[in-house]
């Protein structure tokens, strides 16, 4: 179960995960495959560390950690959606941030 910020319980769901892993890649040069390892990795460290229910910041920081690191598009994308932007502000401090650490 993933336990969302709001206190609900939803059942992990893979598919899920993988959809918006999908979405934030969308016409990106990332291949299917990258994006399946990716959700691999994150199902696999889920099940390793957590037993019955696993917060959904965490598997959030996963996404996004990996996304970081095979698109800096599609972190921004997928970040702007989990962290909830509500300014064009904030896409311009995500991509500093992300400038500043490379």
């Amino acid at each position: 179960m993933v336990i969302k910020r709001d206190g609900r319980r939803e059942e992990f769901s893979r598919e899920k995960l993988l959809s918006g892993v999908k979405k934030a890649c969308q016409k990106r040069p990332v291949s299917p495959k990258v994006m399946e390892d990716l959700v691999d990795h994150i199902v696999a460290v889920v099940t390793d560390e957590y037993e019955d229910e696993v917060p959904a910041e965490f598997v959030g920081k996963m996404v996004m950690d990996g996304l970081r690191e095979m698109d800096p598009v599609a972190y921004v994308r997928f970040a702007s959606v989990y962290r909830r932007f509500q300014e064009a502000t904030d896409f311009v401090h995500e991509v500093k941030k992300l400038e500043a650490g490379q």
